[in-house]
């Protein structure tokens, strides 16, 4: 199968709706709290900060988990 401009043309434009759409849903969750949950660690200085969102992370670990099993399920 040859790789040709049409083809990394068509990939482009995917990955690039694809980066919109994750950019807009991140905005969303981001205006519904999503990343300050409880086990979110945030702590710094003057002029620095740090964050590890480990309870954003367990979340979406477990969404992530539930969406894939259920694709496969219903693959079967």
């Amino acid at each position: 199968m040859e790789i040709g401009p049409q083809q990394i043309g068509k990939v482009l434009i995917t990955a690039g709706i694809v980066l919109i759409v994750a950019g807009g849903l991140f905005l969303a969750l981001g205006k519904l709290g999503l990343f300050r949950l409880p086990g979110d660690l945030e702590f710094g200085g003057k002029n620095w900060r740090v964050y590890a969102p480990l309870g954003t992370c367990v979340l979406l670990s477990i969404l992530l988990t539930l969406a894939m099993w259920l694709i496969q399920y219903f693959k079967r």
